[in-house]
């Protein structure tokens, strides 16, 4: 925050000294005196006409302006074309600024500019090749998880304003109705198991009673923890949402619910890209996005079998060890770990508010044992939270939600505690590295804290950088000494054969014409893990096809230029330098990140 208002006080200060003249200009003029204010400028342009995404980032309420909490984004057909229009425009300013008159940072943050500009306009044709309303994601669950988790209540207006966006709800699900209609006339509709896992959510989501639906309760919760409203008020602003619940909200919900069930008759039992119109082309280009390097499809295919084989001798090793018997091979061993039910939790509220304990135990243990290894560290603060049990059915394991710019809300460690026996205690430690520390949050919350940067370096969606990153800190931690115990480092391992597994299903579905059934199977035998665990998984590759490749291919590139520059430098390798030229640039593709580390051998070899 303290940041942010010296940004915001220079430019006052500016705009008091130049009379407003320069400010103006920077704001208004094609091309900018600053190449940075050009990319702040047009990023800053794309979040004020995203009230979800102000509300989100939380910086506007600190200097009392409130009224984009009251909207709803604009999800219609025409709002979406515009984007590319957009995209269009801001590449035309990015190509105005000659590299020569550039710093070597500002032209990184050219270079990745027109690297995710360039993608989205190659990718204009495919745009519906999408399932926008799916399983893990889409209005339908993520407007509850929005208000619930973004929508801050600290007085009357912000729930009048909570309200309001209740009130708005069923416009923008007519809207997004709209996209589906869309891919349905070009032949782009879910598999039949999406939408019957959509009408599931949905139909139980307006079922419930209203004082148990989220969107009530959360707003009662927020209420009764602030004295800036009154009871009466209180009660005033519950009776209101209930109305609006029962008419509006369930409205937006039974205009999905009709439309699934109709949809259902036509969709099929293919669950790869492959079948759709051009689906092909479109899994390429996800590859090509999601691990920022050219790899084929089989190329990935086949470094996932080897790493496979190479991380199961690993385990059965470990397996071995700990007395267990390997002899009738690795899915029989590792049934058996699954199987004692000392690696597990009470199955009860008591088993499972232990579980988030522990998980902050573990990550304030690393916190303040990792000085050797990194030299800085973010701000923003970190807490382990419950993935909402609305949603915990079909949501991932685990994921982490970044913190909000102005430092009201920390970042969070979302743990899914549905299935007791998916969170073995041995693999613990592993996934708290990865979400909290020094994973997603040492790399996102420092990333947003990086002073001098464009804000769209600083949060550039190159999932190879940002989820190899989190699994490269696996490894990391078990080097230092932080998964000690054997069955640790089995967790870990089965951590990493995880990520190679998702080499194998991802292709396999998207490219090799793989079942869901047949993914899962592989998938179960391979990895040990539970089968709700690998059946949400499976389902999440094919609503999200190449994403799943990212994380083994970008951690394979980190290990592999870290250890370019151990042999480069020798005694001059320092591992708190590496991780400064990899967190201190933000997240970049992978070419480029080599690049940086290259830059950094070149330098620390011409110290004398």
């Amino acid at each position: 925050m303290k940041r942010f208002f010296k940004w915001i006080g220079t430019g006052l200060l500016v705009i008091l000294l130049a009379g407003g003249t320069f400010a103006a200009h920077e704001w208004y003029a094609d091309k900018p005196f600053y190449f940075n204010n050009l990319l702040n400028r047009e990023l800053v342009k794309v979040a004020f006409d995203s009230p979800e995404t102000l509300t989100s980032l939380g910086f506007l309420e600190s200097v009392g302006i409130k009224s984009h909490n009251a909207e709803l984004d604009d999800a219609s057909l025409e709002k979406n074309a515009a984007l590319f229009d957009k995209a269009r425009h801001i590449r035309e300013g990015v190509l105005a600024y000659d590299d020569e008159d550039l710093n070597k940072d500002e032209q990184l943050s050219k270079e990745i500019t027109l690297y995710l500009l360039d993608y989205l306009i190659r990718n204009e044709p495919y745009q519906y090749h999408s399932y926008p309303v799916n399983q893990l994601f889409g209005v339908q669950n993520g407007f509850p998880s929005f208000m619930e988790g973004q929508h801050q209540i600290n007085d009357a207006t912000d729930a009048e304003n909570y309200l309001s966006r209740l009130r708005a709800v069923d416009e923008k699900f007519a809207q997004v109705l709209e996209g589906l209609k869309l891919r349905e006339e070009k032949g782009i509709i879910p598999p039949r198991f999406v939408i019957e896992r959509v009408l599931d959510e949905m139909n139980n989501f307006i079922a419930s009673p209203i004082e148990e639906n989220i969107l009530y309760s959360s707003l009662k919760e927020k209420m009764s923890k602030t004295e800036e409203i009154s009871e009466e008020q209180q009660d005033a602003f519950l009776a209101e949402a209930q109305t609006i619940i029962g008419d509006d909200v369930d409205r937006a919900y039974q205009l999905f619910i009709d439309y699934f069930t109709m949809l259902q008759a036509k969709a099929g039992n293919d669950h790869g890209y492959w079948h759709l119109p051009d689906g092909d082309k479109v899994y390429a280009n996800a590859l090509r996005f999601f691990t920022t390097t050219d790899m084929t499809a089989d190329e990935i295919h086949n470094l996932g079998l080897k790493e496979v084989a190479r991380i199961q001798g690993e385990m059965l090793a470990i397996l071995a060890g700990e007395g267990y018997d390997v002899t009738q091979g690795f899915s029989s061993a590792m049934d058996a770990l699954a199987a004692d039910p000392s690696h597990y939790y009470e199955d009860s509220d008591e088993g499972r508010e232990q579980i988030l304990k522990d998980y902050q135990t573990i990550l304030d243990e690393i916190d303040a044992g990792i000085s050797e290894a990194f030299r800085i560290r973010p701000e923003a603060g970190m807490e382990v939270v419950r993935i909402p049990e609305f949603k915990e059915k079909t949501a991932p394991g685990a994921y982490y939600q970044q913190p909000a710019i102005d430092g009201s809300r920390p970042g969070r460690f979302y743990a899914n505690l549905y299935d007791i026996k998916a969170t073995p205690k041995y693999s613990m430690r592993t996934l708290a590295y990865h979400e909290g520390i020094p994973g997603h949050h040492f790399q996102v919350a420092l990333a947003m804290e990086l002073e001098g940067m464009p804000f769209i370096r600083k949060m550039s969606p190159f999932t190879a950088y940002t989820e190899g990153w989190a699994l490269y800190t696996e490894y990391l931690a078990w080097e230092m000494g932080f998964q000690d115990k054997p069955l640790d480092n089995l967790g870990r391992l089965q951590a990493e054969l995880f990520r190679a597994v998702r080499l194998v299903v991802d292709t396999g579905i998207h490219d090799k014409r793989w079942t869901r059934e047949e993914a899962i199977e592989y998938m179960v035998r391979n990895t040990g893990m539970a089968l709700s665990d690998v059946t949400s998984e499976i389902e999440r590759y094919i609503v999200m096809p190449g994403q799943a490749t990212s994380y083994k291919v970008g951690m394979i590139k980190i290990l592999e230029i870290r250890e370019k520059a151990k042999q480069a430098l020798g005694d001059k390798f320092d591992l708190r330098d590496f991780h400064d030229v990899v967190l201190k640039n933000g997240a970049v593709p992978l070419a480029i990140l080599e690049e940086l580390v290259d830059d950094y051998i070149e330098e620390k070899l011409a110290e004398s």
